[in-house]
């Protein structure tokens, strides 16, 4: 990982426990694996704690490493680094990506109430009229009880998204081909193919990989289901949804956006949905940052813990979740 991240995840709580379970060497850091130095270090490791940063571990760069075990990711997804080579190899695989989920299932409840009460775009309103609140009635009924929240992708986030929203009067549908029907009534959700979701929800918010089957799920044909009024809300990956499509529904103003992902990342200066007084953007923060990051590092400890006294994983990836997963 790169030493800014390091030196996020690792403070001197999560160091201690590192120089207990593990032997250190010289350097303990590195977010290059190029150099002879590394190289040299390489041949020596038998396990490899990774975070963002990390470099593609490539058939050359796993040469260096012949002792390498097991890799315990600081971090949700794997696909930035992993390669079919650590599959051959039987190399140990695991990630953070259910700590990870913790923050943006928070950031996602927040912005399905704001959304009900139409708060970030009221927020852009009070600087034009000042001094008047009559302008709120523009933005039609602000409420949160007796709406509808479709949830695309019963995912880690999704399946606490749907939790955390059992605390709101809300009906809450959920469209996902490899859900369990019994699983996501006993969450207090309705699974419903993806058209009547999009007719029914009021707040539409995504919760699936980005795969080259999930590229524009949501595109011109799906926001056209939504009815007017209703917010799409995005912390997954913006290649899930149509910026193009979106881009015309938001100008038009039949619908409202509220954004932490885009596709491209970041949008192009020149984007309309900049200015647009019914789109929240956010820069990617819904994800683990700062202290939660630490999440992360524990768990990957925890991990390292339990690979040191023979226990099973926790949270294991295999070749062939890798293809369907983040």
């Amino acid at each position: 990982m790169d030493s800014a991240t390091y030196s996020t995840l690792f403070e001197e709580p999560q160091l201690r426990r590192l120089r207990e379970l593990a032997e250190l060497g010289d350097p303990v850091v590195t977010g290059d694996l190029d150099t002879p130095e590394v190289r040299r270090r390489l041949r020596e490791v038998e396990v490899l704690v990774t975070s963002w940063g990390c470099p593609r571990l490539t058939e050359e760069r796993l040469a260096d490493a012949p002792g390498l075990r097991a890799i315990f990711h600081c971090a949700g997804t794997v696909r930035t680094f992993v390669t079919d080579e650590v599959w051959r190899r039987g190399i140990l695989v695991t990630n953070a990506a259910d700590e990870n989920a913790i923050p943006v299932a928070e950031f996602t409840l927040a912005a399905i109430i704001f959304a009900g009460k139409k708060a970030p775009f009221l927020a852009q309103d009070a600087r034009r009229h000042r001094g008047d609140w009559s302008f709120a009635s523009s933005r039609g009924e602000l409420s949160n009880r007796g709406r509808t929240i479709g949830v695309v992708g019963y995912s880690r986030v999704g399946r606490r998204v749907v939790e955390r929203l059992r605390d709101l009067e809300v009906d809450v549908l959920v469209a996902d081909p490899y859900a369990d029907a019994a699983e996501v009534a006993a969450a207090g959700a309705h699974l419903v193919e993806l058209p009547e979701l999009l007719r029914r929800s009021d707040v539409l918010t995504l919760h699936v990989p980005a795969l080259p089957s999930t590229r524009r799920l949501i595109g011109a044909a799906e926001l056209a289901m939504l009815r007017d009024g209703a917010t799409v809300i995005n912390t997954a990956r913006g290649a899930v949804l149509d910026t193009a499509a979106l881009e015309r529904e938001c100008v038009s103003g039949r619908l409202d956006a509220m954004l932490d992902v885009t596709d491209p990342e970041p949008l192009p200066a020149g984007s309309p949905l900049y200015d647009l007084p019914n789109v929240m953007i956010t820069p990617h923060i819904a994800g683990s940052l700062g202290s939660e990051t630490r999440r992360m590092s524990e768990s990957a400890l925890d991990e390292l813990e339990r690979y040191l006294h023979g226990r099973p994983p926790r949270a294991a990836v295999t070749a062939d979740e890798f293809k369907v997963s983040a």
